[in-house]
């Protein structure tokens, strides 16, 4: 049962993180571009469609990670609740700032007028899509490493 939880665990996040980090980082300099370029601003829409319905089923990593965690009893280690801890924030990253930030652009991306100043900077919204694939980074070192157990390094 271990192992099918834990092949769960890493599929959905392979499958649902992956294109989340993708198209939140293709979506800054995207967005430099749309003003007055209709072929941007379909990306932009696309690109924000990926990390929204992706980021919703992406809820089954945290799900079958805890499940995993549970039968291998290391739900009190540490290294797991810092993963826990940088998984809500990433979590938080995603859909407190990154898809409001894209909704904003999508919103009021100017359709030919250059001059009109973007909602987000698409440089800041960079950072913060950086910070969000850091914090997967870390989540994912940890995951791979797992401080103090057998097989960590």
């Amino acid at each position: 049962m271990n192992k099918l939880l834990l092949s769960l665990h890493v599929l959905a996040a392979l499958v649902t993180v992956g294109p989340v980090t993708v198209a939140a980082s293709m979506f800054p300099a995207v967005l430099r571009r749309a003003p007055g370029d209709q072929d941007a601003r379909t990306t932009l829409r696309t690109l924000h469609r990926i990390c929204r319905v992706y980021a919703g089923i992406g809820i089954a990593v945290p799900l079958f990670g805890l499940a995993t965690a549970s039968s291998l009893g290391v739900l009190g280690d540490a290294w797991l609740i810092v993963s826990i801890l940088l998984t809500a924030t990433a979590a938080g990253v995603l859909g407190l700032l990154i898809l409001p930030a894209q909704e904003c652009a999508l919103a009021e991306t100017p359709g030919s007028d250059s001059r009109t100043r973007l909602p987000w900077e698409p440089g800041r919204l960079a950072m913060v899509t950086g910070l969000f694939n850091l914090l997967w980074a870390a989540v994912t070192v940890l995951m791979i490493v797992r401080p103090g157990s057998t097989t960590g390094v």
